[in-house]
């Protein structure tokens, strides 16, 4: 089984830190908070300033160097970091840090994080957290710094919803229709085919004859020769990561017309070749 289409079978629990916990709010108006409410997932927010002891409830101040900005306080991220493993189900839980600094998140690290016992997401703000709080965090935590884009937010709050909700929607039970997680964008390396509903014929526009004609094969090859052409056209990155062996002939002969050949092993697509859509 690939390891975007393994199953899932740990019940997750999700801890997030945040000195806006009302931003996360949002969550509980998804499946992510349907899934909550049933015990199919345990999430819980957590207002950094909780963790203060100051009159003020100070999470920040200027940083070392000089420069434009304030800095996350390591104090307040220690002890509020403490208080959570303390009552985790893990050894070691996976700490997520949003950064533009990390990894970029894509659908396979969203099922490696799904496959977890207990995540944690941090939500920096300012110019970020005090570095030394990574460094302490390691001794306790598996530390992942994670991006959404090569772009800066001004929190890592949106981000952070962002993952959950694609991680939570992995967890066995909170989407409905298990097959619907197979054919989505990503699960297989490419992105989703384009969908059609009623009516058949719509403003001088009609739905493809195939979709229409009962005949599963046909749809099923209609759809991943759709896959293919909107993945080479709109992001070519991702053809050139595809595994030659999992492709077949009929998917080769497409990807030549988008202007692909293999190369030793790989797809490799020619200078100036048309973009086809």
């Amino acid at each position: 089984m690939s390891s975007t289409h393994r199953r899932l079978t740990l019940k997750v629990r999700i801890d997030v830190v945040s000195i806006f916990p009302e931003y996360l709010a949002a969550l509980d108006l998804s499946l992510i908070g349907k899934a909550r409410r049933e015990g199919l997932l345990e999430l819980a927010v957590h207002d950094l300033r909780d963790s203060t002891h100051d009159r003020h409830r100070t999470v920040d101040d200027t940083p070392y160097g000089g420069g434009a900005g304030m800095v996350m306080k390591p104090q307040p991220w220690s002890e509020a970091l403490t208080n959570i493993r303390s009552q985790s189900p893990a050894p070691r839980p996976l700490l997520v840090v949003p950064s533009p600094a990390g990894a970029v998140f894509t659908q396979a690290m969203a099922y490696e994080l799904a496959e977890k016992e207990h995540l944690v997401f941090a939500c920096g703000r300012y110019e970020g957290i005090d570095e030394r709080v990574l460094e302490w965090a390691a001794e306790h935590f598996e530390v992942r710094p994670v991006s959404l884009g090569d772009y800066v937010l001004n929190g890592g709050e949106v981000a952070v919803m962002a993952m959950v909700e694609a991680v939570g929607r992995l967890v066995p039970g909170v989407v409905g229709n298990p097959e619907s997680l197979i054919e989505e964008s990503h699960s297989d390396g490419l992105l989703e085919y384009p969908v059609y509903t009623k009516p058949a014929a719509w403003d001088g526009r009609d739905v493809p004859e195939v979709l229409l004609s009962g005949n599963h094969a046909r749809i099923a090859r209609w759809r991943r020769d759709e896959q293919l052409r909107r993945t080479a056209a709109r992001r070519p990155d991702l053809i050139s990561d595809l595994a030659i062996d999992d492709l077949d002939p009929a998917d080769l002969g497409v990807l030549s017309v988008c202007g692909y050949h293999t190369v030793d092993g790989r797809l490799v697509r020619v200078n100036n070749a048309p973009s086809v859509e």
